[in-house]
């Protein structure tokens, strides 16, 4: 047998122990294996990571099936806990949840109540509507205007922290909404001149509205989007860093950032607590 088969027999060889590999499940906590499933909290308002579906209210979005997708590498079944943004922290820290998966920003900030496992980049962008573009021709002319953002997030500082740096004695004036929902309701009704909200989203929305908006200039920060794990149960974060890193590799994440239009936010490996 010639070298060149060798190494075809070989490299085939290695191809099917790497499928096999990839489709075992990947060893939960005895106590999780047990029972089955995991409760995994959402908030199913922002889209396309997690929203209902207007034809047939079920769950849908990049996360939920990101979300499924772990739940069969686990071996577990997914069940999705739909709650308010201000309860998840207190469901991760009480245990009411075993996960949050919901377009959460992994800050620092957080890791005093939960470990993150980050699954996605993203990060804060300017937009206005596309009637007034042309009065924002770069960055510089969001100086002085009226910009709104969700309070709820770190949006505020980071648009904060932006004019401190590009405007002077012209800063933002920052008006807090209640969600990105809000913000381009009152950008629609001219109450605020420009919004913001997170590149992962924007593009999903001005498909979904063409014609009413348009981004300016680039995105402010860079963020890390993470799956919140107890703090004290290194044994699932293992898991799950594992069962991430397994989709990864099996070609099952990339096809889902394609299908939601989030090829620029991909990552190649899981990181814990990666964020600032």
């Amino acid at each position: 047998m010639g070298r060149c088969h060798v190494m075809d027999r070989l490299f085939a060889t290695v191809l099917i122990l790497v499928g096999i590999a990839s489709a075992k499940a990947v060893e939960l906590p005895p106590d999780l294996a047990k029972r089955g499933s995991i409760t995994v909290a959402i908030v199913p308002n922002y889209p396309p990571l997690e929203f209902r579906d207007p034809a047939t209210n079920a769950l849908s979005g990049f996360d939920v099936e990101f979300g499924e997708a772990l739940g069969r590498k686990l071996g577990i079944k997914i069940v999705w806990q739909e709650t308010s943004f201000d309860q998840f922290m207190p469901s991760i820290a009480t245990g009411r949840v075993d996960a949050i998966l919901s377009g959460m920003t992994d800050y620092a900030t957080r890791h005093q109540t939960a470990t993150f496992v980050d699954y996605l980049l993203s990060g804060p962008h300017f937009f206005v509507q596309l009637s007034r573009v042309a009065e924002f021709k770069d960055m510089a002319a969001l100086c002085g205007k009226k910009v709104g953002a969700s309070r709820r997030t770190m949006f505020p500082a980071e648009i904060a922290a932006w004019s401190e740096g590009h405007c002077g004695s012209n800063p933002i004036v920052f008006i807090g909404t209640d969600g990105s929902a809000d913000a381009r309701t009152q950008l629609k009704q001219g109450r605020i001149d420009a919004a913001v909200q997170g590149n992962e989203t924007l593009s999903y929305i001005m498909d979904l509205e063409p014609g009413a908006y348009a981004p300016v200039g680039e995105t402010i920060a860079s963020q890390f989007t993470g799956i919140a794990l107890p703090i004290k149960d290194g044994a699932l974060q293992q898991a799950v860093v594992e069962a991430v890193d397994a989709l990864i590799a099996d070609g099952t994440y990339r096809a889902l950032l394609a299908k939601w239009k989030l090829n620029d936010n991909g990552i190649e490996k899981a990181t814990i607590n990666a964020g600032q």
